[in-house]
């Protein structure tokens, strides 16, 4: 098909994608009142906010943050979670290979798994309009960027956050991220175990935050393996 890059189509992404930013937005507040915490200015959680643009990342981040800040554990860390985004974007090269190394790339730095599915959807329907996709991404990254400031100028104002209970917010973020990924006993629970033994068994053994990263590779690397040697796939419904 003939792919086309206006104007118009970004417009429409953007649009259509807006009722998801705002509620992508309350993640972006939870986000702002952890970087707080953990002592970052309004312009660096904003700066990382727009560069990183990963919700599960930055919070993964903040997670390893400590004085001095442990780069080559929070590189690795963050690369291992956001490693899927590669296999998901290989999905829109017929949509955005035609437009140029430009204009492709940077619509792709503003993926997350929800303009990713309204993009991918939008390209089935047969959407010839590439620029529906940066729309999409555009829509997400700046209401992500104004939550996250927004969630900063609060937490500021709180003097005492142990009190409201958010020194807990951190936590019960990662907890309703694993309820959705939880597809029973029978894929997960080695993997999760393994993750989890890991890290606890490696606590005290490792400097800094490197037992994180270890339990994540461990149970990243336990999944896989069950999966190739006969765990069932993941069947995918349209």
């Amino acid at each position: 098909m003939t792919v086309v890059f206006t104007f118009n189509g970004l417009r429409q992404g953007y649009l259509r994608t807006l009722p998801i930013a705002v509620g992508v937005s309350v993640f972006g507040l939870v986000y702002g009142l952890v970087a707080g915490q953990k002592g970052l200015s309004l312009a660096e959680t904003m700066l990382m906010s727009a560069l990183v643009f990963a919700g599960a990342a930055q919070m993964l981040a903040l997670e390893i943050w400590q004085e001095p800040v442990p780069v080559l554990a929070l590189t690795v860390a963050v690369g291992v979670i956001n490693l899927r985004y590669m296999m998901m974007t290989a999905v829109l090269r017929p949509w955005l290979a035609p437009v140029g190394p430009l204009k492709a790339y940077g619509s792709l730095f503003f993926t997350a798994d929800e303009n990713w599915a309204v993009g991918v959807a939008e390209m089935r329907r047969g959407n010839r309009d590439a620029a529906f996709y940066l729309g999409t991404g555009l829509a997400l990254w700046s209401f992500w960027l104004l939550s996250g400031a927004l969630g900063r100028i609060f937490g500021g104002l709180v003097s005492a956050p142990e009190v409201w209970g958010l020194d807990f917010v951190a936590v019960a973020v990662f907890l309703a991220l694993l309820i959705p990924m939880w597809e029973g006993p029978g894929r997960n629970l080695l993997p999760w175990l393994a993750a989890g033994l890991t890290a606890w068994l490696l606590y005290d053994l490792l400097p800094g935050t490197w037992y994180l990263v270890a339990g994540g590779l461990a149970g990243s690397l336990l999944g896989a393996l069950l999966g190739k040697h006969g765990e069932p796939s993941i069947e995918v419904r349209s």
